[in-house]
């Protein structure tokens, strides 16, 4: 009788099919989100992803999923007639660290969205991180500084222990005008960040 598979951990040969790019070839998703038509505030979402010792996941692959800035996902399961999409936005992004765990991505604050009951929930992006080492990928939340009433209302922010809670709060800052959102990621150890089942 066969047996399973050996498992393998996630990379760093992922980077060729999924962020193809600097290989000369186009990619499905990129770090800019949003085309200039897109409607919205525009920001900037940038951070350090790093291990449990605290060195940077230098070859990490990092995967954005967010609403459009009416609170509306471009999939066929959120089908709100009375929430426009925006064709110039799309919603999912992708990209990889540099050589300091560093990420960086283009878009739009995203609006608030339905939850269970039709509580709304705080502006937020879904994370995803692919990393080597890993066997498989984790799955986390951004949230705003500066949305700090919405946050206080947010069913799953509010369901985890305050003490951890900041850790998928993003700083907000400000670059040549453009709002900018810094949110490290640690995917291990005392400081980590909190991750949830899919």
């Amino acid at each position: 009788m066969p047996k399973q598979s050996p498992s393998q951990t996630i990379g760093p040969f992922f980077s060729f099919c999924l962020t193809p790019e600097a290989y000369g070839r186009e990619g499905i998703a990129s770090n800019q989100l949003a085309l200039p038509a897109a409607q919205g505030q525009r920001i900037i979402v940038e951070g350090i992803i790093t291990d449990g010792e605290g060195a940077p996941a230098a070859d990490a692959l990092v995967e954005l999923w967010q609403a459009n800035a009416a609170g509306r996902y471009n999939r066929p399961a959120d089908d709100r007639g009375d929430v426009a999409l925006d064709p110039a936005f799309n919603g999912f992004g992708r990209g990889e660290t540099d050589e300091h765990g560093l990420f960086h991505f283009e878009t739009i604050k995203p609006g608030r969205v339905p939850g269970h009951g039709n509580t709304l929930q705080a502006p937020h992006i879904g994370v995803i991180v692919f990393a080597r080492g890993m066997s498989n990928h984790v799955f986390t939340r951004l949230y705003f500084a500066d949305e700090a009433a919405a946050n206080a209302e947010d069913p799953l922010l509010s369901s985890i222990e305050a003490k951890r809670r900041k850790t998928l709060v993003a700083d907000a800052g400000e670059q040549a005008g453009i709002p900018i959102y810094r949110f490290n990621i640690r995917l291990q150890g005392g400081a980590e960040t909190v991750f949830f089942d899919a």
